[in-house]
């Protein structure tokens, strides 16, 4: 399980590569983010300007008895009231948008980028890791913007703007009212550490959460067939509780940091009244002043207790985006630098002296070499793990070679456009996946390209129409997930209707009837051979008796071919084949 990290990569408080990295998602709304930023400057400034006001009203209008000029001052105190609640608008809504499109930009790219990666590399990462780093990690994002960043900068703003005013209006009244920060930055330094390193274990737990969660959703038949219920849900609880743990640490800390703020707040105040009393008392301290002070104080230690909370959104913000970095910083893609777009092909296959592994030389393949001229059929069996379904997986360039050379029609599978490569390539596996849809999306793929018509003539080439008309609704019945609620035979059928359906030249069938039924195993017998004609056909089966008639069957063990030739031939030549056999029909 990947865990979360708990420091940017260079160690420093910001990573400022991975800043100006998120910062490029910024670009095409830069409009926006500049008026954000201004509009983050105005939101500072009229929001420390009532108490001067409220000062001069004081000690101007009152103590002179100016009604006039208390009326204006009291005018333009409203007009401000008003343009601080709009910017103040203003700068939520934006910020909130920008986050959101950021976020929508970021997500964007890096499902593309998944669906480009390598097979190895969804072989060994935990899917509910991936399903946290799009959904989870990206959304943090968006509190950069409308909570992090932006606010930020507001509230540091405001500091800079109050202590102006303070230091322009008395300042030693500055002095003592400031008196209680040494320890207020202490206490805060304190908190935003401690809140941090719980912010990341709250991350690692949604994360492992889940991936335990997804895997044992997809898994829940093995669970409840093995009777497993009771001991997954005592691993889930212990999971869970990890997270509640980690959520009522950041609690703690909360709860602890803002009482003592307020506190320390209070003790400001007080001073500062103490003070400022004496100062009234021997008239150096003006009554404006003192309540334009204790307005000061007020908005002075909110926006410091903010700060700590807004660092830590940042910096949840920036590990979030380096985690989404190195997963699009990935370099593990399918390469598709080929040009070579047939418009048809022939379907000649050559594998030349190909070897393969999944991990570094631990040869799944070793040395192989055949060769399948257009139109034939070649069938490989050997026990599991002989290198069966890895040979498809190169044809189809899910993985790719070590060694050696795949070329069909002579033309090296590199030098392939993807896309047209796979277009060319039909392939019905044993285990088939459908997608939570309608029969019609599960076949086209979403393709518009595709009419009812070809499906409807794919669907009776297989000879899956009869099935398919009965259940309501036709090509628009609802298939759930995985295609729960049809069965494996179904399933099946729609596989195949779905790879006929682009008119491959090359068909490749892994185990498409092993997990049948005797009816529908004879009903995709006799659709597969309407299917393989004038096809080049790539079968693997455990059952023989569906490959016997192959033009070729090559016999595969640990990756190596030990014998090749028809049924007839293998039977006589008296080897691993004639075992094989001899196993089944004994």
């Amino acid at each position: 399980m990947e865990q979360a990290t708990t420091a940017t990569k260079t160690g420093n408080i910001f990573d400022w590569q991975v800043l100006s990295r998120l910062m490029q998602y910024v670009r095409p709304y830069r409009r926006v983010f500049y008026f954000l930023i201004f509009l983050t400057v105005a939101t500072a400034a009229l929001g420390t300007l009532r108490p001067f006001l409220i000062q001069q009203m004081v000690d101007v209008s009152i103590e002179q008895g100016d009604m006039l000029g208390l009326n204006k001052m009291f005018g333009l105190l409203l007009v401000l009231l008003v343009a601080h609640a709009l910017v103040s608008y203003l700068q939520t809504y934006f910020g909130g948008w920008l986050g959101q499109y950021i976020v929508r930009d970021i997500r964007v790219d890096l499902y593309k980028h998944i669906l480009n990666l390598r097979l190895k590399f969804f072989d060994r990462t935990p899917i509910g890791v991936l399903v946290t780093r799009n959904i989870s990690d990206v959304e943090t994002l968006s509190d950069v913007f409308s909570e992090g960043l932006a606010a930020m900068i507001g509230d540091i703003l405001q500091l800079v703007f109050i202590m102006a005013f303070m230091f322009y209006i008395d300042w030693r009244l500055t002095l003592v009212s400031l008196s209680v920060i040494p320890l207020l930055l202490f206490s805060t330094y304190v908190f935003k550490e401690k809140v941090k390193k719980s912010f990341q274990e709250v991350r690692t737990a949604v994360a492992n959460l889940n991936s335990f969660v997804q895997e044992h959703l997809t898994g829940m038949n093995v669970v409840q067939i093995f009777n497993n219920e009771e001991r997954e849900f005592t691993k889930f609880k212990a999971i869970n509780q990890e997270h509640t743990r980690a959520n009522i640490r950041s609690v703690l800390y909360y709860s602890i940091y803002f009482p003592v703020a307020e506190v320390l707040a209070a003790v400001g105040v007080g001073l500062l009244v103490w003070y400022a009393a004496q100062g009234q008392i021997e008239g150096t301290i003006s009554k404006g002043a003192l309540i334009a002070f204790i307005m000061y104080n007020a908005l002075f230690f909110r926006p410091i207790r903010q700060i700590a909370d807004r660092f830590n959104t940042l910096q949840l913000g920036l590990v979030s985006t380096e985690r989404l970095l190195k997963l699009l910083d990935s370099k593990e893609l399918i390469a598709d630098n080929g040009t070579y777009a047939p418009a048809t092909i022939r379907g000649d296959v050559q594998f030349d002296h190909v070897w393969f592994a999944y991990n570094d030389e631990e040869w799944v393949l070793r040395d192989v070499n055949f060769s399948v001229q257009a139109g034939q059929t070649i069938a490989f069996v050997g026990a599991t793990g002989a290198g069966k379904t890895s040979i498809i997986n190169l044809l189809s360039r899910f993985y790719e070679i070590n060694k050696g050379t795949i070329a069909i029609d002579g033309h090296d599978l590199r030098e392939y456009d993807l896309k047209e490569l796979r277009r060319h390539i039909g392939v019905v596996l044993q285990d088939v996946f459908l997608f939570a849809g309608t029969i019609k999306d599960n076949i086209t793929l979403g393709s518009k390209d595709i009419t009812d018509e070809q499906i409807w003539a794919a669907a009776d080439l297989v000879g899956a129409r009869r099935f398919i008309e009965r259940l309501p609704g036709g090509l628009e019945y609802p298939v759930m997930e995985r295609g729960a609620t049809l069965s494996v035979g179904q399933r099946q059928l729609i596989s195949f209707v779905r790879a006929m359906v682009y008119q491959p030249r090359i068909i490749i069938l892994d185990e498409a009837t092993s997990s049948v039924d005797s009816e529908t195993e004879e009903l995709i017998q006799q659709a597969i051979e309407k299917l393989m004609q004038g096809r080049t056909s790539l079968v693997i089966a455990h059952r023989l008796s569906t490959i016997q008639k192959a033009d070729r069957i090559i016999v595969l063990d640990r990756g190596e071919i030990k014998e090749a030739g028809t049924h007839e031939e293998l039977l006589r030549h008296g080897g691993f084949y004639q075992q094989l056999y001899q196993m089944q029909y004994r």
